[in-house]
């Protein structure tokens, strides 16, 4: 059970062979692309369902603001993704929260929270709301 030799010799199998080889490469690298985009959207969208979890938990945030910033920051900084934007964007509301509940609601404070609250909703619509 070898190759025939006629068959390995014949002119015009070489090329064939090379066109359907990188064929089977095209295709089998275009599929690892396309589930790799596909992995990348679904941790895109659990990492912000998680996020619009953390701040539609704690005590209400018109009633008691301060209370409320303070009850986001641990849940928010225990979020993880490889998505290094939105990790930075996560960290940077956790950071505005924190700022807000320490200073007691200061005005730059608010302001701080305010766009970091934007940038979240810019990349997981509607998270803060």
């Amino acid at each position: 059970m070898g190759s025939d030799p006629a068959v390995s010799r014949a002119p015009g199998c070489r090329p064939v062979l090379a066109t359907v080889t990188g064929l089977f490469l095209v295709v089998a690298l275009a599929a690892c692309g396309s589930s790799s985009a596909s992995s990348s959207q679904a941790a895109h969208t659990q990492t912000c369902q998680q996020v619009t979890a953390v701040l539609s938990d704690g005590p209400d945030p018109a009633a008691d603001p301060v209370g409320y910033a303070e009850a986001q920051v641990l849940p928010l900084r225990q979020i993880h993704t490889s998505q290094k934007s939105l990790q930075q964007k996560i960290d940077e509301l956790a950071s505005a929260y924190h700022a807000y509940s320490s200073k007691n609601g200061s005005r730059a404070a608010k302001t701080a929270v305010t766009l970091a609250s934007r940038q979240i909703d810019a990349v997981c619509h509607g998270a803060t709301q």
